[in-house]
């Protein structure tokens, strides 16, 4: 498998999890384990562009796929990306825990969107539903998502989060 830009080759065993692989058989330790049932998100990683929950994949059935894990996600010039950047300003991060994954799964939403219509808080809070975070009641990480799909379609961030603000969050 291609992992974060890198060909990986390796013996899987048939019932080793892609999450066990990248932390404790690649080192990516951006790839929390939360729950070990898929219900958390805190797992989330890019696999051949979607977004999966990596505890509930077999490493195997990953074979000649392109894995992008956290650590995989930077610009360039390895500052923060557009939504990593937006998260931050919104203080959507807090302990950081849920972080990665939110980061992958959001991601994803983020980019199908870019130069288009940008999504709407509820389709926000759906895309969302797969991750769950005890720190920020979602309230600024929606803002954070905002302010990155409004960057992303060119418009003002600081606008477009403060015409958000009027909305209930």
């Amino acid at each position: 498998m291609n992992v974060n830009g890198r060909s990986e080759q390796f013996p899987a065993q048939p019932n080793e999890l892609l999450v066990e692989r990248l932390r404790e058989g690649l080192g990516l330790t951006g790839t929390k384990v939360g729950c070990d049932t898929g219900q958390c998100g805190t797992c989330v990683v890019r696999l051949d562009g979607k977004s999966v929950k990596s505890c509930l994949i077999l490493t195997a059935s990953a074979a000649g796929s392109e894995v992008t894990t956290i650590e995989g996600v930077t610009t360039p010039g390895g500052e923060l990306t557009g939504l990593q950047e937006a998260l931050r300003q919104e203080h959507g991060t807090q302990c950081g825990f849920c972080t990665p994954g939110m980061v992958m799964a959001l991601g994803e939403l983020v980019d199908s969107t870019a130069g288009g219509e940008a999504p709407t808080e509820p389709e926000i809070r759906e895309w969302l539903t797969g991750n769950l975070c005890r720190c920020t009641g979602y309230h600024s990480v929606v803002r954070g998502v905002q302010r990155a799909c409004a960057a992303a379609g060119g418009e003002e961030p600081a606008e477009a989060v403060t015409a958000a603000a009027g909305q209930e969050v």
